[in-house]
């Protein structure tokens, strides 16, 4: 049979974003080319150009349909502004740790989504709300959205180690050591890995704004 010729196949965003997700499940957000994303929608490179300029733009264009089709947006939030950054900030924690690779992107570039800006919006005004000037306002929200990024890329990074089977390097440790010089670290020891693995996220990001709203 002759090898096929003429154009390659017509391709659509949604190709294009389905295809994507692929290629970041299997190997990872490294793993994502416009040559790879090619091969895998059976199209060439130059095609992709007709839709996405390049890698940078690939990645918002991911982040913009998770951002609308995936990250949850809680109706009727509390009025008081603490429980409201917390409710806010909670959903913000949930839909990103649902997706971990988006977490890296955000933390190791200057990319975001437009529709990813309700969280910020709704976090400074009520930050402002509570009687903070503009500026501490959004110290709150740049604080929030830290320590979320650290919570959630450490229990990716935690469920990756159990996933490989084994004991971790941490466990080992915390199962010998020296009672003189770590005594409460040692009365703790094995139960380490159970205490730091419960989720305390709700709880801890609530003490972060009492500390921080007037």
């Amino acid at each position: 049979m002759p090898a096929r010729t003429g154009r390659p196949p017509k391709i659509s965003r949604s190709d294009i974003v389905a295809a994507a997700h692929r290629v970041i499940d299997e190997d990872g957000v490294d793993a994502l080319t416009m040559r790879r994303l090619a091969k895998e929608v059976g199209s060439t490179p130059m095609a992709l150009y007709h839709h996405v300029r390049d890698k940078e733009g690939l990645l918002l264009l991911l982040l913009d349909d998770y951002a609308h089709g995936e990250m949850p947006r809680p109706e009727n939030l509390p009025e008081e502004p603490c429980d409201r950054i917390v409710a806010v900030a909670k959903a913000m924690r949930d839909g990103l740790a649902n997706c971990p690779w988006i977490v890296e992107v955000l933390r190791s570039d200057d990319l975001l989504s437009v529709g990813g800006l309700w969280y910020p919006e709704k976090i400074v005004a009520a930050a402002e709300k509570a009687g903070l000037p503009i500026e501490a306002a959004v110290e709150v929200y740049r604080a929030v959205w830290h320590y979320t990024l650290g919570e959630i890329s450490s229990r990716a990074a935690a469920a990756r180690r159990r996933d490989q089977g084994g004991d971790t390097y941490r466990q080992r440790v915390f199962a010998d050591l020296d009672t003189t010089e770590f005594p409460t670290l040692a009365q703790i020891g094995p139960r380490w890995e159970t205490l730091t693995a419960q989720d305390s996220y709700e709880r801890s990001i609530r003490a972060l704004v009492n500390g921080l709203l007037p």
